[in-house]
């Protein structure tokens, strides 16, 4: 009893449907469930998830750095940290320096 292509992508299709239902209605269950914990002891997203939210300081973000040099011919720019850039290498920077 061998059953064609067509007829198994078929059962393919109502069997991912019927997985998305299900994962769906657990899913709404498994939110009911916490919401009616949350709402019970009281509890906020940092107590469930310590790791996300306000920040203790423990490290410090990545602050921008304001240009400081800027090519009027292209409008690149450079901050004058790291490797210059070809457009400034070798030339005296004083032309470039932003006001």
């Amino acid at each position: 009893m061998s059953q064609t292509y067509k007829e198994l992508l078929q059962q393919r299709e109502a069997l991912e449907l019927a997985i998305a239902q299900a994962r769906q209605n657990e899913i709404s269950s498994a939110v009911a469930k916490v919401r009616d914990l949350v709402a019970e002891y009281g509890l906020t997203a940092q107590d469930i998830f310590p790791g996300r939210g306000a920040k203790t300081g423990a490290v410090k973000a990545a602050s921008k750095v304001a240009a400081k040099y800027r090519d009027e011919a292209t409008g690149q720019t450079w901050t004058g940290r790291g490797k210059a850039p070809k457009w400034i290498e070798g030339k005296d920077r004083t032309p470039f320096v932003i006001a």
